[in-house]
């Protein structure tokens, strides 16, 4: 598995489990050698690829079914991709396997509504699957059930808010700015704004380049530091040139220190994506002690520290984003980093707090079996 806000969630369980009580094993749609791979190994997990061509959905029926046969049985199947869960659940039900989860992770009712016919097809069916063959529904906000689930829900389907947490430990750690931002190439005493998200449309790069630039107009020593990969790397790299900020940003690539990074190398934290389900990113720099300054449309559960928190429409111009990220200065010393851990650890977000959530279902539904 790849790092990204699912996958980590799924390797802090995998961390934190009673391993001689629960086996878990992760399919995943590629072939290729992955971030989380080899730890999935050693923690005793197996890594199983089923490749996935939408064009071709009998041959991963053939190769899901096979996998169950050679590596189950499995008492539960977690699904955690959104739509083309239903049809992940719907071969696992003629499988037969008793407790079948979706779990929505995201709010892409945005795209949606402007999908073409087939496309809507496609929605329409996988949606009819996941009421007729899910067992349990689960969300990582309010907004995440009702995009995957509707607003009035399933009947038969039980759905509930399952919050993903965040392994504070390295939160704790002692961290040395000049060591990290020297580690990146950034000076000591640059302003930098940070953010951490795939190279992909949802997460707006395009604007989030935007607003770097009008930062840059009023603040000399501004930064840009971006932690991810994706396909649209060239696409902001040819931006970056455009807006001439070749010597202000930063590619620190797919990273395993996220945390060291928003505590080392950040002042600020942007997130201007177009939807999102929850935004897990946003809670780890809550708990780094990062102001966010963050679009509107993110569910509102993401306001874990409120006084580091601001919200803005992006309908606003880069400008007046700009605005708001100048002023996280000097509001800066409302909360020390100490107490915005606190209050994060205190929340639903804390790990603990979400397998123990997890797990509780699990059993309880293994037991009605």
């Amino acid at each position: 598995m790849n790092r990204g806000g699912i996958e980590t969630w799924l390797m802090h369980i995998l961390r934190h489990i009673d391993r001689d009580r629960f086996q878990m094993d992760f399919l995943v749609h590629t072939n290729q050698l992955c971030a989380y791979d080899q730890e999935i190994r050693t923690l005793g997990s197996q890594i199983i690829p089923c490749p996935l061509n939408r064009l071709q959905p009998w041959n991963y029926a053939a190769n899901f079914r096979r996998i169950l046969q050679v590596y189950g049985p499995y008492d539960i199947i977690h699904s955690h991709v959104h739509h083309f869960s239903g049809y992940i659940l719907r071969l696992a039900h003629n499988s037969g396997i008793p407790i079948r989860i979706a779990h929505s992770h995201n709010n892409t009712s945005w795209v949606e509504a402007k999908a073409k016919w087939h496309r809507r097809l496609y929605l329409d069916l996988m949606k009819a699957w996941i009421a007729r063959y899910a067992t349990l529904g689960f969300g990582c906000s309010r907004q995440a059930i009702v995009d995957l689930f509707g607003s009035t829900g399933n009947t038969h389907l039980h759905q509930q808010i399952l919050y993903c947490g965040i392994d504070l430990a390295s939160f704790r750690d002692s961290v040395d700015l000049v060591t990290v931002r020297s580690e990146l190439g950034i000076p000591k005493d640059a302003f930098v704004i940070g953010h951490v998200g795939r190279f992909e449309p949802q997460k707006n790069h395009a604007f989030l380049l935007e607003i770097a630039a009008e930062v840059a107009k009023r603040e000399p020593k501004m930064h840009l530091l971006l932690v991810g990969v994706g396909s649209l790397r060239s696409d902001i790299e040819k931006k970056i040139a455009q807006l001439g900020l070749s010597d202000r940003v930063i590619f620190a690539g797919s990273r395993s220190d996220v945390p060291r990074l928003m505590q080392g190398a950040m002042d600020v934290f942007v997130l201007p994506s177009l939807y999102e389900g929850l935004g897990l990113v946003l809670v780890e720099a809550q708990a780094a002690g990062l102001p966010c300054i963050f679009s509107d449309v993110i569910p509102e559960e993401a306001d874990v520290v409120k006084p580091l928190v601001k919200r803005i429409s992006l309908s606003q111009s880069a400008s007046a984003w700009a605005e708001a990220v100048l002023t996280v200065p000097n509001n800066a010393s409302i909360l020390t980093r100490i107490d915005a851990l606190n209050i994060v650890e205190k929340s639903a977000f804390n790990i603990e707090t979400s397998i123990k959530k997890l797990l509780e279902v699990y059993e309880i539904n293994f037991s009605k079996c």
